[in-house]
């Protein structure tokens, strides 16, 4: 009987890398062997994504005994695939998070965004990671109606939290920005940036094992066991490791590994495109400055160019286990949308990724038993923020729970129905937001 793990895998070779442009041009391979036989260790970290590596590297420079467990390869999943945006603030906006928990509150959210994008920038720097990171996200409203929601969020960004980063782009100048007639206006966050997300992924590793964590690769979790026992025991198909603490950091590939996290967490696909090189003066119409953009759909457009002049487009999302068979055609549509003078260049990649949400869209913390924690649901702003996530996870494991607190808190909500009824409940919710993108709600 297949899993909804073995359901959520089989779009991709096992043990391989999705064959997408990050794939063909990564800086390094990984090569771990799987566990096997018994093993002990302070730390198991089962997950070799941002959250995952980035627990493993803090923990390590601890002085923690960590062994990391990837299923498949470093950067297999969401982490390797993304578009790459280094994205202020959290997933929803402030001014909404204003309003659920309070302003303190909201403040301590924004403060830790800010600190995550640090994050990425020093972790590139002290551990001399090539992964193109340049500075720049324009967010572009595809509705004329939206300017004015976003000349105050400028506005309220500035005033309330000091962020002067980011400024309005008003009709008269986005087009200097981007080539496209779909888009009236937006705003531009100099703060963020956007980078090529499996070559971070593998820095993130190398400077984990230099630390002195263990990784194994090919070797997924089977079973967790808890209670009752000081250590845990983690299953594995070939062998088993006894742990003080674990971090669970599987996001979207959770599967039913355990419950109460997939609970709170859905996996959802989304794909990316990449074309042949464009020329350097096509390439200059479409997005000026090597900014990335990020549009105002429900089902966002999402789009840069490689260092090497393509164009990276991702839109489209599906909530079954399958990825279209033909997911090059599956994203041109959109690309064509936004961008007709394409209709004549080539598609060299399409690829697709599983990632997780949650409810609200905010990530899910919790301590899932007093040596036991989780961290998720990053709702496609995972980048920056699932690597503090993994230094969060290493300080609450140290017994340094402050940030962590900040997050568990939120007290984001189950699906409804568990992770038994949210697939169906989700996909009636999306296609209704999906109807309301394309008649213009």
């Amino acid at each position: 009987m297949l899993t909804a793990l073995d359901l959520l895998t089989a779009n991709d070779d096992p043990g391989k890398h999705a064959p997408s442009y990050y794939a063909a041009t990564a800086n390094r391979q990984t090569s771990h062997a799987p566990l096997e036989g018994a093993r002990t260790c302070d730390v198991c970290v089962i997950g070799g994504g941002y959250t995952g590596l980035s627990a493993a590297l803090h923990l390590a420079e601890r002085g923690q005994k960590v062994m990391l467990l990837e299923a498949n390869r470093v950067g297999w999943g969401a982490s390797g695939r993304n578009g790459g945006q280094v994205g202020s603030g959290q997933r929803v906006e402030q001014t909404v998070l204003e309003a659920r928990h309070g302003k303190s509150h909201a403040r301590l959210l924004w403060d830790l965004a800010e600190e995550s994008k640090a994050l990425v920038k020093q972790l590139i720097v002290r551990h001399q990671i090539a992964c193109d990171y340049a500075p720049g996200i324009l967010h572009a409203d595809h509705r004329k109606s939206f300017l004015e929601e976003s000349r105050d969020y400028v506005e309220h960004l500035r005033f309330q939290y000091g962020y002067e980063d980011i400024r309005y782009i008003g009709p008269e100048e986005i087009g200097e920005h981007v080539g496209s007639p779909k888009y009236f206006g937006g705003t531009l966050d100099q703060g963020a940036g956007h980078l090529h997300p499996l070559n971070f992924a593998l820095g993130l590793a190398r400077a984990a094992e230099a630390a002195g964590a263990v990784l194994f690769e090919e070797t997924r979790v089977t079973e967790i066991e808890s209670s009752g026992q000081p250590r845990v025991l983690v299953k594995t198909e070939r062998g088993e490791l006894r742990a003080d603490n674990v971090i669970l950091a599987c996001n979207g590939y959770l599967g039913r590994l355990e419950r109460k996290t997939a609970a709170h967490v859905m996996p959802i696909n989304n794909f990316i495109i990449a074309t042949e090189p464009l020329a350097a003066t096509e390439a200059e119409q479409i997005i000026r400055g090597n900014l990335a953009v990020a549009d105002s759909k429900f089902v966002i457009n999402y789009f840069r160019l490689s260092s090497d002049k393509r164009l990276l487009f991702g839109g489209g999302e599906n909530y079954g286990y399958h990825f279209p068979k033909d997911i090059k055609s599956f994203v041109r549509a959109p690309m064509l949308e936004i961008f007709p003078q394409l209709e004549d260049v080539g598609i060299d990649y399409g690829w697709g990724g599983t990632l997780a949400i949650t409810p609200k869209r905010m990530p899910y913390f919790a301590r899932l038993a007093p040596n036991m924690f989780t961290a998720s649901g990053y709702s496609g702003h995972g980048v920056a923020m699932a690597t503090l996530g993994g230094q969060i996870l290493a300080e609450a494991v140290s017994g340094i729970s402050g940030r962590f607190d900040v997050f568990e808190k939120l007290d984001v909500p189950a699906f409804p129905g568990g992770d038994k009824l949210r697939f169906p409940l989700l996909v009636l919710a999306m296609t209704w937001f999906s109807l309301r993108d394309r008649l213009g709600i």
